[in-house]
């Protein structure tokens, strides 16, 4: 599901997290980890490994604009190793062959995921509109933000009334309760953690949000050129869309006690109602247990 960065100004980084099934994963500055509950015995399953340096901490990543899409394109990779590690603790609980994370059946999920998500939510909503509007730039442009937009929260209150996907948001709501509790100074306990909200300014269905947006301001000076290019810039400035939403949204996650800033983001924490649930205790321990990983991970790496 989404993939969220949220900081922690104390330690002057930005720590990620992500739901799947039966699980957590969080992603700090050098190691990221996965915490997986076994349906079978109830065991959590503990996967850590580093992050990639010349993303997070080289160059690139001081460079605003640019260095957005390379690390949500790593933050994807990274969210779908998690999502199909996940899938083989839970599917091996009742088949120890079962495997996602091996062969072609992850890449080629994967692949077809993105690209059905490219045609959906970019190419998509282009073509509806130029069905629509015929010689107006301006009503073309927000027509077409205005059926993503439509799209986009359809589409997740859809996926919503599922019972699996509903656990799912519910370990999405762990995730941000354990990273809210966490940047409060909080203990990171189950009783730490549970008073804490399920919405982060910095969720990635947020992120979706402005996307919407910016995509607007984007496309705006193409006017509405034919539909073939239409569907070429739509993919081709995914980079740019993707960049400057996230430096907006890691500004107001930032700015997020400014009243300003809490009233700017106050759709995008409603939006968050569709995508999080209120987690058990069970799920709270999860992402309890994936955020102490990688501050075990990062302490070990500050020390050696």
């Amino acid at each position: 599901m989404s993939n969220d960065t949220v900081a922690n100004e104390k330690l002057g980084w930005s720590y990620g997290g992500q739901a799947v099934m039966e699980g957590v994963m969080m992603r700090g500055r050098y190691t990221s980890a996965i915490a997986v509950r076994r349906p079978d015995n109830s065991e959590i399953v503990v996967k850590t490994e580093p992050v990639s340096g010349a993303i997070y901490r080289g160059a690139i990543a001081k460079i605003p604009v640019v260095r957005g899409f390379p690390m949500l394109w790593d933050a994807l990779g990274l969210g779908m190793r998690a999502l199909f590690f996940s899938a083989d603790v839970v599917g091996q609980a009742e088949d120890p062959d079962f495997s996602m994370s091996e062969g072609a059946a992850g890449f080629i999920t994967g692949a077809l995921s993105m690209l059905v998500g490219v045609m959906l939510f970019m190419v998509g909503p282009s073509w509806l509109a130029g069905l629509v509007v015929k010689n107006n730039d301006l009503l073309f442009n927000i027509l077409e933000g205005f059926i993503r937009l439509v799209i986009l929260i359809s589409y997740m209150a859809a996926i919503g009334q599922m019972e699996d996907i509903r656990r799912v948001f519910a370990y999405h709501g762990s995730e941000h309760k354990t990273i809210n509790a966490y940047e409060d100074g909080a203990p990171l306990t189950v009783e730490g953690v549970r008073p804490y909200s399920t919405a982060h300014a910095r969720c990635g269905t947020a992120f979706l949000l402005v996307v919407v947006f910016i995509s607007i301001l984007v496309f705006l000076p193409f006017g509405k050129p034919p539909l073939l290019w239409r569907i070429v810039s739509r993919i081709v400035f995914i980079p740019l869309v993707a960049g400057l939403a996230y430096e907006v949204l890691r500004f107001t996650g930032r700015n997020a006690d400014k009243e300003w800033v809490k009233i700017l983001i106050k759709p995008n924490l409603a939006l968050q109602r569709l995508t999080t649930r209120e987690p058990d205790d069970e799920m709270l321990e999860v992402a309890i247990t994936a955020l102490k990983a990688v501050l075990e991970g990062e302490e070990q790496t500050a020390a050696a």
